[in-house]
């Protein structure tokens, strides 16, 4: 059966398989098919942001984003009447020849329409999959998350710390750990220090390291860069990543550099969930060719440690041999995983 306009309605909090599976049934069966996004404001998933994960999806579907906080009350009929009244508000219409859902009050949902319903899975059983389920754990389900969603829940470690103090090798090893644990961790991925990765490039233009300078630009493609990298290693990989650096940290080595931090840098900035912090004691400087800060690391361990107390972000001092590091900072990444992903809850249907 085709249709000329079909309707599907959702919170989409967070958008899943489940959710995909539908809106791609129903764009199959019409010429132009809505879709009205309408989470209540209580919810932590911005709406603006499902909007972008839904239409990076499906390109040729109309979607529209209304708020709606009006009670939810299955069996009131001025209960549905305020929410139908958002529906048509958003979708401009009071009329659609075909509603799609995968919910029980679907056919009521079409009645107010004057649509057809075509109930699509109503039991999941093609996608065994609900957004409660997903807000309620994350991990369990992550292979019915696109990669966009997958980037906004995976929890973000950074290691930050002074030259030669070990952030790389923690990071990675970080990494390696939890990609051994299989399954959904086996795409567990780090990011380098991309900073490190002009340095090299600018050595490899022929500048020695005595004669090598930074300017303002230099530190702004360094975060631009930090941030494009992290955020795709997140949408392919687990539900953790880890980082050898950030913004903040990139704000950090230009007050070093140039004796002050830019607003580019500062507004670059983003929160993780977790700083690793590398101390220098116990680490033996190498110098590996890029290097320069041997006698300011006490230094610039000082400025990490003022500069991550501000954040807001836990912060976890790694000391101490590459063992003992890495059991602390295993024992707090599981921490951080075990808490969980703290969601507000949507409105509740009313008995």
């Amino acid at each position: 059966m085709s249709f000329g306009t079909g309707l599907v309605i959702g919170k989409f909090y967070p958008p899943h398989a489940g959710h995909h599976h539908l809106i791609a049934t129903a764009a199959a069966q019409c010429d132009t098919l809505t879709v009205v996004a309408a989470p209540s404001r209580r919810e932590s998933i911005p709406l603006d942001l499902r909007l972008t994960w839904l239409r990076a999806e499906h390109p040729t579907v109309h979607f529209i984003g209304i708020y709606d906080d009006h009670p939810v009350d299955y069996g009131s009929d001025d209960a549905w009447d305020a929410h139908v009244a958002v529906f048509r508000e958003a979708a401009g219409t009071d009329r659609f020849d075909a509603v799609f859902s995968s919910e029980e009050y679907g056919a009521e949902l079409a009645r107010r329409f004057r649509a057809v319903h075509v109930p699509v899975d109503p039991p999941r059983a093609t996608v065994p999959v609900s957004g409660t389920a997903i807000r309620a754990d994350p991990v369990a389900h992550w292979e019915h998350l696109a990669p966009p969603v997958r980037a906004w829940f995976a929890r973000r470690v950074i290691a930050v710390g002074a030259e030669s103090t070990g952030t790389t090798t923690i990071a990675s090893a970080l990494a390696a750990h939890y990609r051994s644990r299989g399954g959904v961790w086996a795409n567990t991925r780090w990011v380098p220090e991309f900073g490190r990765e002009l340095t090299e490039r600018k050595l490899r233009a022929g500048v020695a390291l005595a004669d090598l300078t930074w300017d303002r630009d230099d530190f702004v493609e360094v975060v631009t860069e930090q941030n494009r990298a992290e955020d795709e290693a997140a949408a392919l990989g687990s539900p953790v990543l880890f980082g050898d650096t950030d913004a903040a940290a990139t704000a950090i080595w230009e007050r070093r550099y140039l004796g002050s931090t830019s607003t580019a840098v500062l507004h670059a900035a983003r929160k993780p969930d977790l700083y690793l912090l590398t101390d220098h004691e116990d680490v033996p400087f190498e110098d590996d060719g890029t290097r320069d800060g041997e006698h300011l690391r006490a230094w610039m361990t000082g400025l990490f440690r003022t500069h991550l107390a501000g954040t807001g972000v836990p912060v976890v001092a790694l000391r101490g041999p590459h063992e003992t590091r890495m059991a602390i900072a295993v024992a707090a990444c599981d921490a951080l995983l075990d808490k969980g992903w703290s969601l507000a809850e949507p409105e509740k249907p009313r008995s």
